[in-house]
C-alpha cells in the first residue's frame, strides 16, 4: 500500500518548508534511510529521508518552492501501484471544505443582511484605523451622549490610537442613537463605535449584528464609497490660536484633499454653513497674491488632554494603573524589536569645545535659539547622506535604503513614549530643526501630535542629557536600522596638545541592528558624526 509522506515539523518555529533540492525522481527506487530531499526550514537546511522502501510515485512541491507542514510532500508505493485516489482525495476533500466554508459563509451572510438591514436615515459610524499599525481604538471621551443632537463637523469624541488621540467628526446629522464603547474602553478597528439617525429610531437590529452592517445590494456603490469616507477620522488642529473656539471649520474630506494638494487651509473661505471649508471649495480653489502672502500662526498652547497618571505612594497600599493604548504599544514593539533585530552597541566620546563656541554664536543672533540637541540632529542627518546603508530598513528577503532622510525624535510624555518625525531633516537648518522639535514635542506630551506626524522616520535620536544622564543605550526603533543615544556634556580634565586641560565632553552611543548595518559600518558613521559636532563649520563642506 502507497505510503503518504508530509512536510515533516523540524523545528519548534517552523510553519512550512521549500524544497531546496530533490535527490529522488518520480520513478525511482527508493530504500529506507535513502535521502529524499533537501528541505529548508526557517532555521537550516535538512536532509529529509525516506522511512519506507518502494517507488516515488508522485512529487507535491517542485525544487525551490514551499508548503506548509503536515501538507503532502510525496508518495511511495509499488511500482505502477494507482495513487489517483490519494491525490485526487486531498484535492476533493479541500474543494469540499471550501464549497462548506463558502456556503456557510453566505449563509452567514445572508442572515447578516437580514438581521442587520440599517433603516432609512440611520447611518452607523465605525471603528476608524487611524494610522497602519492600529488594530484597535480607545475612546479617551465622549464629547456627545445618546440622545444629544450632532450636526455634520461637531466633534462626537476623542479617540486614543496606538500614536496619539485625534478627535471624531461627524459627517451627519441627527441624534446619537447609541454609543458601543463607554470611555476609557477600547474596540476593534471596523466594529461599530456610535450609530446616528432620526430621533426615536429602533436599532436593535443593528446593535445586535455587533460590527459594521451590511447595507441593502439596490443602493449603488456611490453609497459604499461615501460610508468609507465618512467613516474616516481627520485630527482636528491642535495648535490653534490663543482662543481655543478658534478651530477652522472644515470638513475630514476636503481637508485630506487640502493635504494631498499642499493647499493652505487658513487661505480658504469656505462656502458652506458658518464658513465651513467643503469639497467643492477645495476643487475651486485658485491661489491669489494676497493667500500667498498670508502665513500660518501657530500658537504656543496646544489642547491638553487627560492622561492616567500613577496615584501617590501610600505606604502599605497597592494601586494598579490601567495600560493606555501607547503603553501597550509600547511594549508590543520594543519587545518585538529587542527580540527580533541583533542589537550591537558602539560608543564615542566627543569633543564638544567648538560645537559650545558655535552654539553661543549662533544664539547671539536676533530671535535665534539653538540647543546642542538641534545640533546633533543636524549633524546626525549630515552623516547619514554618507552613510546611507545606516539610514535602511531590514525587510525579509530584501534591504530598503531609503531615499529621504527622516530623523526621528524621542520624546517622554506622562504615560509613554513617541517619536515625532522631521522630514528631510538633513535639508533643514538649526532654526528649523529647533522650531519643529520645540513644536512636536509640546504637542506630544498634549497628546496634539497627528498620526502621520510619527511616521516613516528612518533613523530616530534618544536625548537623556538634560537629565545628567552620561551615557546609556537604546532599543532600536523599528522599522529603523539604528538609533542614536545622548548623554550630557561634562567638564572633565582632557588631554590637549600633551597637555591636561579642563574640556567639555560628550558620550554617544549607537544601537544597530547587525542584519543591516555592520561593525564597520557603524563606526565609520560615528566618525562622521563626530568630525561634524567636533568641528561645527565641516557641515558647510
Amino acid at each position: 500500500m502507497a505510503e503518504v509522506i508530509t512536510m515533516p515539523r523540524l523545528s519548534d518555529t517552523m510553519s512550512e518548508g521549500k524544497v531546496a533540492k530533490w535527490h529522488k525522481n518520480v520513478g525511482d527506487s527508493v530504500k529506507e534511510g535513502d535521502i529524499l530531499a533537501e528541505i529548508e526550514t526557517d532555521k537550516a537546511v535538512q536532509d529529509f529521508e525516506s522511512e519506507y522502501d518502494g517507488t516515488l510515485l508522485y512529487i507535491g512541491v517542485e525544487e525551490n518552492s514551499a508548503a506548509p507542514v503536515d501538507s503532502v510532500l510525496a508518495i511511495i508505493g509499488k511500482e505502477g501501484e494507482d495513487i489517483s485516489a490519494l491525490i485526487g482525495g486531498a484535492t476533493s476533500e479541500k474543494s469540499n471544505e471550501k464549497e462548506n466554508t463558502e456556503t456557510s459563509s453566505e449563509v452567514s451572510e445572508e442572515k447578516s443582511v437580514q438581521t442587520t438591514e440599517v433603516p432609512a436615515g440611520v447611518e452607523v459610524i465605525n471603528m476608524p484605523r487611524l494610522s497602519d499599525t492600529m488594530t484597535e481604538g480607545k475612546v479617551a471621551k465622549w464629547h456627545k451622549n445618546v440622545g444629544d443632537k450632532v450636526k455634520e463637523g461637531d466633534i462626537i469624541a476623542e479617540i486614543e490610537t496606538d500614536k496619539a488621540v485625534q478627535d471624531f467628526e461627524s459627517e451627519f446629522d441627527g441624534t446619537l442613537l447609541y454609543r458601543s464603547v463607554e470611555e476609557n474602553e477600547g474596540a476593534p478597528v471596523d466594529t461599530v463605535l456610535a450609530i446616528i439617525g432620526p430621533e426615536g429610531t429602533d436599532v436593535s437590529g443593528i446593535i445586535s449584528g455587533g460590527s459594521a452592517p451590511k447595507m441593502n445590494a439596490e443602493k449603488p456603490k456611490e453609497t459604499s464609497e461615501n460610508k468609507s469616507v465618512e467613516s474616516k477620522v481627520v485630527a482636528a488642529e491642535q495648535t490653534s490660536h490663543q482662543n481655543s473656539t478658534d478651530r477652522i471649520a472644515i470638513s475630514p474630506l476636503a481637508k485630506k484633499m487640502a493635504e494631498d494638494k499642499g493647499i493652505d487651509i487658513h487661505s480658504i473661505k469656505g462656502s458652506g454653513d458658518n464658513g465651513r471649508i467643503v469639497k467643492a471649495d477645495i476643487e475651486n480653489y485658485k491661489p491669489t497674491a494676497v493667500m500667498a502672502s498670508e502665513t500660518k500662526q501657530v500658537a504656543s498652547e496646544t489642547k491638553q488632554s487627560v492622561v492616567a497618571m500613577p496615584t501617590n505612594f501610600v505606604a502599605g497600599e497597592t494601586t494598579e494603573t490601567p495600560n493606555s493604548q501607547v503603553r501597550n504599544i509600547i511594549a508590543k514593539r520594543l519587545s518585538e524589536s529587542k527580540f527580533t533585530a541583533p542589537h550591537y552597541y558602539l560608543m564615542v566620546e566627543i569633543n564638544m569645545d567648538k560645537a559650545i563656541e558655535a552654539r553661543k554664536e549662533i544664539n547671539a543672533l536676533p530671535d535665534t535659539k539653538v540647543s546642542f540637541n538641534d545640533m546633533v540632529i543636524k549633524a546626525t542627518a549630515m552623516a547619514l547622506r554618507k552613510h546611507p546603508q545606516v539610514n535602511s530598513t531590514w525587510k525579509a528577503d530584501k534591504i530598503i535604503h531609503h531615499g529621504d532622510i527622516n530623523v526621528g525624535v524621542a520624546v517622554a510624555i506622562p504615560d509613554g513614549l513617541v517619536v515625532p518625525v522631521l522630514k528631510n531633516t538633513d535639508f533643514m537648518n538649526y532654526t528649523q530643526i529647533s522650531a519643529a522639535v520645540k513644536d512636536m514635542a509640546g504637542r506630544a506630551k498634549s497628546k496634539g501630535l497627528k498620526a502621520n506626524e510619527m511616521e516613516g522616520s528612518t533613523f530616530s535620536v534618544s536625548n537623556l542629557g538634560m537629565f545628567g544622564i552620561e551615557t546609556f543605550t537604546s532599543i532600536i526603533n523599528q522599522p529603523n536600522s539604528a538609533i542614536l543615544s545622548v548623554g550630557a556634556i561634562v567638564e572633565k580634565p582632557i588631554v590637549k596638545n600633551g597637555q591636561i586641560v579642563v574640556g567639555n565632553t560628550m558620550k554617544l552611543s549607537l544601537a544597530c541592528d547587525h542584519r543591516v548595518v555592520d561593525g564597520a559600518t557603524g563606526a565609520q558613521f560615528l566618525q562622521t558624526l563626530r568630525t561634524y559636532l567636533e568641528s561645527p563649520l565641516s557641515l558647510l563642506l
